[in-house]
Formats: structure tokens, C-alpha cells, sequence
């Protein structure tokens, strides 16, 4: 069975960082792509960043130059550094991964906080 475990939430300060961790476990499949969406209470769910196996990336507009995604394929791992953060960064970020299989599927971490608050 898939598992994704994420870590690395918490609470900071504006202008302050943080890093995301997310490590998959459980399959015998081969990972296309991974990404962390978040979701802030009354929005909808939507992409921060993701990378694909090729390590190519995208990211949202409000956060170029402030977060980096990177990955490691060896450990099924991928990392989300956040700096500068602001207040509007606030929400529930999960984190996603994207399987080749027979058919292709996803798996979605269990969320965790982060909190940018004075």
C-alpha cells in the first residue's frame, strides 16, 4: 500500500523558512512527477510546486523566487524550502506523487500546517 509521509510544518514568522518533506513508500511503480499543493481554509486546493523525474519544475506565481522544489529519486523523497514567507503562505500543504502504472495514479500525502503568523 502507498504511503506518503510528510514533515516539516510548523510555525514561523514572516520572512522567515521553512522545509517540507515528503517521502514515499509502498509501491512498486515508478514515480512520473512530484508536487506540493496547499489549501487555505475556504480555498480551493492549488499547486505550490512540482518537478518532474527529469527534474524539471513549476510553481505557482506567487512564489517564484521564494520556494524551491527539489527531489531525490533514490529515497522516493521530495522537498519543498520556503523562505521569505508570508502571512498569505499560511494553509494545509500536501504533498502528491504521480505514478506510471497500468493505469497511471496518484497518491496524496496527509497534509501538514504551516503557520506564518507574528
Amino acid at each position: 500500500q502507498v504511503q506518503l509521509v510528510e514533515s516539516g510544518g510548523g510555525v514561523v514568522q514572516p520572512g522567515g523558512s521553512l522545509r517540507l518533506s515528503c517521502a514515499a513508500s509502498g509501491s512498486r511503480f515508478s514515480i512520473y512527477a512530484m508536487g506540493w499543493y496547499r489549501q487555505a481554509p475556504g480555498k480551493q486546493r492549488e499547486l505550490v510546486a512540482s518537478i518532474t523525474n527529469g527534474g524539471s519544475t513549476n510553481y505557482a506565481d506567487s512564489v517564484k523566487g521564494r520556494f524551491t522544489i527539489s527531489r531525490d529519486n533514490a529515497k522516493k523523497a521530495v522537498y519543498l524550502q520556503m523562505n521569505s514567507l508570508k502571512p498569505e503562505d499560511t494553509a494545509v500543504y500536501y504533498c502528491k506523487v504521480d505514478w506510471y502504472g497500468d493505469p497511471d495514479f496518484s497518491s496524496w500525502g496527509q497534509g501538514t500546517q504551516v503557520t506564518v503568523s507574528s
